[in-house]
């Protein structure tokens, strides 16, 4: 069978027998066990166990000897020296040098055998028996270069200097100090770094000798003792105002402190100052006028009370204290803790007891004032200022959370009030209008009078940007005469935004909003739709200082004397009621309000349907919620879980705005104008050249166009910085598309409504100004080529309102306005020939009339309706065409009309022809090849 046994593979040239033994020992694993342990286990072991026991170890085997060399080992317990960690190499050379004269200079260095520690002394190694040498390579311990120090010469080096200092601890405890000064030195600073750095010595992790627990003992009531006397030295300092002296002490003491627990010497320190003490001295509710307002001077007065307190002892503390004990910050928590927040407390408390509106404008200003601790403390200490910022801020944050739950739900609370407020007052004002009669020259439409209604409409907003960028101030002076006017939840929930109203609206000039083309009544600026007295009740705001000195900006001083009767005026009369209808000459607009003179005789059946909608409500509305924003945005830097709350308020102020301004005022204004629109009918009215619910309408769509622009502008300049605009998913984001949305629908539904009025409307006109022989005139009338009466009235009409639809819509919306509109007039215009008698002579008229047509919708440039209108055009020649026979053959192209109409549909134009009883059976013959005599059986 062995001729079958497979043959091996040989090499051409054999290896050597070196390779081969190198191979070999390759090959063979390396041993990771001491004795029946893992090496892993016996380094554990090592990590563990006390200095002293480790000679005992390593003497147990060559390969535990190895092992107790491992770098591993001694690199934990140099760590655990934290000579490294708090930089006390210095110490450790002092203490080296000091015990320099009395080593022996010609002695190897070796540590004394009684000391437990004999063993680490340096001797040559033997080489190790070659069988057992694999098994502890990886083990094996290599003597460093003399140049390299390792962490075991380290460890080595420290221990002999640190063990000599160990001999005074165990002499009795009065003494003990006074043994180790000739070993420590004599300064503050470096015997409290070399306690600090026997306490490390002497530590469980290291137990450098057996008796460890006993010295550690004696050494910690010295460093006591060490510390108490550092304390008194401190004090004794504080009281001669010895700076330097008080930073020698802090720091020694600063240095021998545990780490755990309070500091005593900067406890003491602090709770010495006067500062502390002196509450008595100041009246929270000082803070409250007479009349119940608020004014912060006493306020003012203490915070720069406390302010010029942590400048003194803040400088101090920052050169005396080390920095990373903290001292400046708790001071500073004690300060606004126990002085701050103990005078704020009583201070809202008395607010929430007058008004919810000043409770909300007193947590706002009280912040604030609250918030100089953070300015001074960053202007104080260096290290506070930068990253370390968040430290100072968190004293007030932590101080004033407390208060942050109640006023967060408060805020919206007060919000919500308010805007129930205006809109009642708003329904309130117009429901009272609606029984009051016919409109004023107030009430009449402002963007349809208006030469540039796109130009109007800019300048609101650019007034209203600037209304924006004007200042809120959070710390009031005078504040809360509203409030008194009121009284009440409600009252105060509108004195709350009162202030800023005015401002406000005030920013409103009509001299800039109508685009400088009429003068203003300088005495009453803004008309109401209040019903006042004759001397002027209805008209609410007036020119201020700031209007007469024409300036943009609203000055502070100029508003805060007339801010109480600013607030109380708004509220004592309909506010919310109140238009942007400015008062002008009748010179000035002499041809706008003569060109909508016909317009407005119409509108008193209808007139108040523009009062559906005000700018006035949206701006109060907008400055309601801003008011409450700028509050908001006080605390907006709040971290932590009231960070968060106080941005889901931020959102949810600017949701519950846009959710009343249009559930509220636009959807329900636009929803009562579709509901009149529907259920108008023309034949009541004697008016034919207008539709007043479809002109009101239109005013309603550039008002609800220039709300939406204001709350666009609202969204952009207060609400971006706040939210991430990208995100869909935002409420806010969300919130206001659906506002965007119920506008356009609303706009959409109230066009669909304002169409079918409109073309009711025309149709109306055609028929009641249509002659009844328009058409059909007498053979001896001369002939005028001219439109008539009924399509001259319908062109203008048209004409008219879907010129007022310019500049408040989308080009979409207004391309699908006028194609809507270009649609049924066709079909109206198809009806109102099919009812007709058309001579030959009328041919001529309507062939007028069509061209007329097509000439307004051509204007709209709409191509759609103009190509239809054309073919119409077309279609009147028909009426004009004498040869029966001709006229058969135009019915029969189908091509003429470019396929709009059929044969059969241009055989019902021609069947109201004057004539068509003569021309039937010809007409039929030849379009049919027919003849009623030959073809035709009658049975």
């Amino acid at each position: 069978m062995d001729k079958f046994t497979a043959l091996e593979p040989t090499r051409l040239y054999s290896p050597s027998a070196s390779a081969i033994n190198k191979r070999a020992s390759r090959s063979q694993p390396i041993s990771r066990w001491i004795g029946k342990l893992p090496a892993d286990i016996h380094l554990l072991v090592l990590n563990h166990l006390p200095i002293p026991d480790i000679p005992a170890y390593a003497r147990a085997s060559r390969a535990t000897a190895s092992l107790s060399r491992d770098e591993k080992i001694w690199e934990r317990r140099w760590n655990d020296l934290a000579i490294t960690r708090h930089a006390l190499d210095d110490t450790l050379d002092d203490l080296e040098s000091k015990q320099k004269p009395k080593a022996s200079t010609c002695s190897p260095p070796t540590i004394p055998v009684d000391d437990d520690f004999g063993d680490f002394t340096s001797a040559p190694r033997t080489p190790s028996v070659p069988s057992l040498s694999a098994a502890f390579t990886s083990f094996a311990f290599t003597d460093a270069s003399p140049g390299k120090q390792t962490f075991r010469t380290r460890y080595i080096r420290a221990h002999s200097i640190l063990y000599k200092c160990l001999a005074p601890l165990q002499q009795p405890p009065h003494t003990v100090l006074s043994a180790l000064t000739p070993l420590i030195g004599t300064s503050l600073l470096s015997q409290a770094r070399s306690l600090r750095l026997l306490n490390c010595f002497l530590s469980p992790r290291v137990q450098p000798v057996r008796n460890w627990d006993i010295l550690l003992a004696a050494l910690k009531a010295a460093t006591d003792r060490f510390d108490v006397s550092l304390l008194t030295a401190f004090d004794a300092a504080d009281s001669r105002g010895d700076e330097v002296m008080m930073r020698q002490a802090a720091h020694a003491s600063w240095e021998v402190w545990p780490g755990f627990g309070d500091w005593e010497m900067g406890k003491v320190w602090a709770e010495k100052r006067e500062i502390l003490y002196e509450q008595g001295r100041w009246n929270p509710l000082a803070n409250f006028t007479e009349e119940n307002t608020l004014d912060f001077t006493p306020m003012d007065e203490f915070m720069a009370s406390v302010i010029r307190a942590l400048e003194e002892h803040g400088t101090r503390a920052v050169f005396v204290f080390p920095p990373a004990a903290g001292v400046l910050i708790g001071f500073a928590e004690r300060v606004a803790n126990e002085v701050v927040g103990e005078y704020i407390a009583p201070l809202l408390t008395r607010a929430r007891e007058i008004s919810n509106a000043l409770y909300l404008t007193a947590v706002a200003a009280s912040f604030r004032e609250a918030w100089k601790i953070v300015d001074v403390l960053t202007t104080v200490s260096s290290s506070l200022s930068g990253k370390g910022k968040d430290k100072a801020e968190d004293v007030v944050f932590m101080m004033f959370e407390s208060n942050m739950d109640e006023y967060l739900d408060e805020e919206i609370e007060s919000l919500k009030q308010a805007f129930e407020l205006i809109c009642k007052e708003w329904a309130r004002s117009t429901l009272a209008l609606a029984s009051h009669g016919s409109p004023t020259q107030a009430q009449r439409t402002r963007f349809l009078t208006a030469q540039n209604p796109a130009l109007m409409k800019r300048n609101v907003l650019a007034s209203f940007t600037d209304v924006l960028l004007l200042p809120v101030t959070i710390v009031p002076r005078t504040v809360g005469a509203g409030v008194v006017a009121v009284g009440g939840a409600v009252g105060g929930a509108v004195g709350a935004v009162g202030t800023g109203m005015v401002q406000g609206i005030a920013m409103l000039n009509p001299q800039r909003w109508v685009g400088g083309t009429g003068s203003v009544n300088n005495a009453k600026e803004y008309a109401s739709f209040g019903l006042g007295d004759s001397e002027g009740e209805a008209a609410i705001f007036e020119i201020g200082a700031d209007e007469e000195g024409g300036g943009d900006g609203v000055d502070d001083s100029s508003m805060a004397p007339s801010s109480t009767q600013d607030t109380a005026s708004i509220v004592s009369t309909n506010t919310a009621a109140t238009s942007f209808a400015p008062s002008t000459s009748s010179t000035s607009q002499t041809d706008v309000v003569s060109s909508a003179s016909a317009i407005q005789a119409t509108l008193a059946p209808t007139g108040n349907l523009d009062l559906l909608l005000s700018l006035d409500v949206a701006l109060q509305l907008i400055h309601a919620d801003r008011d409450a924003l700028k509050r908001l945005e006080t605390f907006a830097s709040y971290p932590g879980h009231y960070g968060m709350r106080v941005r889901e308020t931020i959102e949810e102020a600017f949701c519950e705005m846009l959710g009343v301004l249009c559930n509220r005022h636009l959807e329900k204004g636009f929803g009562i104008a579709t509901e009149r629109m529907d259920s108008y009918k023309p034949a009541e009215h004697e008016e034919t050249a207008s539709v007043a619910p479809l002109l009101q309408f239109f005013e309603l769509v550039h008002i609800g166009d220039t709300i939406q622009s204001m709350v666009q502008v609202f969204f952009d300049k207060e609400l971006a910085p706040h939210i991430d605009k990208t995100d869909f998913l935002n409420a806010v984001v969300r919130e206001k598309k659906r506002f965007e949305n119920t506008l356009d629908d609303c706009v959409a539904a109230g066009l669909n409504a304002g169409t079918q009025v409109l073309m009711n409307q025309v149709e109306h006109i055609i028929l009641t100004l249509t002659k009844p022989r328009e058409y059909y005139p007498p053979e001896d009338a001369p002939l005028e080529l001219g439109s008539t009466q009924g399509c001259t009235e319908a062109i203008r009409c048209l004409d008219t309102h879907c010129k007022l639809l310019k500049g408040s819509t989308s080009k979409e919306v207004l391309e699908v306005f006028y194609q809507e509109v270009g649609i049924r007039l066709l079909a109206i215009l198809q009806k109102h020939i099919k009812r007709q008698i058309i001579s030959l002579n009328g041919g001529f008229q309507v062939i007028a009339d069509l061209n007329a047509y097509y000439s307004f919708i051509a204007s709209l440039k709409v191509p759609t309706i103009t190509a239809d209108f054309s073919h119409l055009k077309m279609l009147g020649h028909v009426f004009v065409v004498e040869d029966a026979k001709d006229l058969a053959q135009i019915v029969r192209d189908v091509t003429r009309y470019g396929g709009a109409y059929r044969p059969e549909d241009i055989y019902e134009f021609i069947q109201r022809r004057a004539d068509w009883k003569k021309i039937e059976k010809t007409v039929d013959k030849t379009m049919y090849n027919l003849s009623f005599k030959e073809d035709c059986v009658i049975c």
